[in-house]
């Protein structure tokens, strides 16, 4: 077995300002990159800056990260931190911000900054220090490697070959107060697929497995929060932050598997979010699994069979109905990527990826 999970991780409240020596000690200017709005929203760009402030770091900001960031963003954000002459990064915000983050840190490291060293593996995966301030529950990508870029000349997202791991990741659950009910739910499907892909990956071990178990035993107790049952509480909002961190933790053992690979698709095409785009096909991923699995899965998340844990999800996003255009196109792509396929820990036939893909008929 392999374990490897280079992340120093603060799980606390207050604790980006609490541990501002931390941040401090990653370099002598930071670049700040963060979304539009959120991270003003919710507070984490405020204790972010006066974090560094405290410790006299001085810090420049690119706040022009889009949802599903592109190779083009990347570069701008590149070449700005590279003006200012910025030695470390620190990604702000959901899964968006902190992947760009990575990347941005890769490119400034190389000797000169453009679109071609992101998707060149032959590259030694050499970045600048980054630190990851979550605003959202489900990418995981404070403890992970992975940087998902849009690719508009494959009209699709894809990793970055280079694993890029933060040095430093700050939770704090009330960065979650300003989000919204959709926002919470899309990103928690995000964090449940991550767990649940995990346990069904063919490098699935018993460092990942544990980690995925710990995440749903957490993301339990938040269905009634995701459901509309039960407003969130403080305590609720730690669980949610944390159950994602756990995911990552096993993704970043594993890798993601068959709906993260389809939901990139429905994202590009139709523009679902991701975590959406992710569950819309969980119910029918977790079906195929080999029964104890399946069980070992619902029995850790609490539902009473494979019925009930599709209506829930359905539930979730009773709308969501992709085009036959865009599910075509996922289907087809998975089907020529040998590599994917093989990721599940069970066999995936054409047969098994057509009910995948179209056999999702909401339950319920």
């Amino acid at each position: 077995m392999k374990y490897y999970m280079p992340v120093t991780v603060f799980d606390e409240p207050d604790c980006v300002r609490a541990h501002a020596k931390e941040l401090a000690r990653l370099g002598n200017k930071a670049l700040i990159v963060t979304g539009k709005h959120s991270a003003d929203a919710c507070g984490a760009f405020a204790d972010t800056a006066a974090a560094l402030d405290s410790q006299n770091i001085p810090y420049c900001r690119y706040s022009g990260i889009e949802e599903n960031p592109s190779v083009e963003t990347v570069v701008k954000a590149a070449e700005y931190g590279r003006s200012e002459q910025a030695d470390f990064v620190i990604g702000i915000g959901g899964g968006s911000p902190m992947d760009a983050a990575k990347a941005i840190a890769f490119l400034m490291k190389q000797e000169t900054i453009s679109a071609a060293p992101l998707y060149d593996a032959s590259l030694p995966a050499e970045a600048l220090p980054v630190a990851a301030v979550p605003t959202t529950c489900g990418t995981g990508s404070e403890v992970t490697g992975v940087s998902v870029l849009t690719v508009h000349e494959k009209k699709t997202k894809q990793s970055i070959p280079h694993r890029i791991f933060p040095v430093l990741a700050l939770i704090d659950g009330k960065y979650l107060c300003s989000a919204s009910h959709a926002m919470i739910v899309s990103t928690s499907v995000d964090a449940l697929a991550h767990m649940v892909e995990s346990r069904l990956h063919a490098k699935a071990n018993d460092y990942s497995i544990a980690a995925v178990n710990a995440g749903l035993s957490l993301w339990k107790n938040i269905r009634p929060v995701l459901s509309g049952e039960a407003e969130p509480t403080d305590s609720d909002r730690t669980l949610l932050m944390r159950s994602a961190a756990f995911g990552g933790i096993a993704i970043a053992q594993t890798g993601t598997s068959i709906p993260h690979a389809l939901s990139y698709i429905l994202t590009y095409d139709d523009g679902i979010a991701h975590g959406k785009a992710c569950g819309y096909f969980l119910p029918a991923f977790l079906k195929e699994a080999p029964a104890e699995l399946q069980k070992e899965i619902l029995d850790l998340t609490g539902f009473n069979g494979i019925e009930e844990f599709s209506a829930f999800m359905h539930s979730l996003y009773p709308d969501l109905s992709p085009a036959k255009e865009t599910l075509d196109r996922a289907y087809t792509t998975l089907s020529a990527n040998a590599a994917r396929l093989a990721s599940a820990c069970f066999p995936v036939d054409p047969e098994m990826l057509h009910r995948i893909v179209y056999g999702t008929e909401k339950e319920g």
